[in-house]
């Protein structure tokens, strides 16, 4: 019998900010997929829930804050091959951001900008398949900006 060896998780937490019709992602200055666009997100850290982690780090990557009340869940990411740096699991939350919401880049991000919500282009990771859920659950909503809250 071949024992195996426990595996390292790391929990990360990425988020799905819609404004109108765009999703808010971020140009990511550090490998992996350095130069890459993907959404805002990454650790949880000690004492904070992944919820949490979602608004700091949205806050933190584009300057964009919402309350993590206001975060709603799409789904849990979890294949093994998802991050080429070993094996992360992702939450990933969507929320819905009023029409005049301004990002800034800043921490991880080396730009932030508003791609379409329904065609957001070659996302690093995952997260063309996490925005296409969020957007999915939007659709089947009534695409109004209640589909999203919690």
């Amino acid at each position: 019998m071949t024992e195996t060896m426990p595996e390292t998780i790391r929990y990360t937490a990425d988020v799905v900010c819609i404004r109108g019709g765009d999703v808010l992602v971020i140009e990511r200055g550090w490998p992996p997929h350095q130069g890459k666009l993907a959404l805002p997100g990454g650790h949880v850290d000690a004492g904070e829930t992944s919820r949490e982690a979602a608004a700091r780090e949205l806050l933190e990557e584009t300057g964009v804050s919402i309350s993590p009340d206001a975060l709603v869940l799409v789904g849990v990411y979890d294949a093994p091959e998802r991050d080429p740096r070993g094996r992360y699991v992702t939450a990933a939350y969507a929320a819905v951001v009023p029409d005049n919401t301004i990002a800034t880049a800043g921490d991880d991000a080396a730009a932030v900008r508003w791609v379409p919500l329904a065609a957001p282009g070659e996302l690093a990771f995952d997260h063309g398949e996490i925005v296409h859920a969020a957007w999915r659950r939007q659709l089947a909503a009534g695409a109004d900006q209640a589909a999203l809250r919690p």
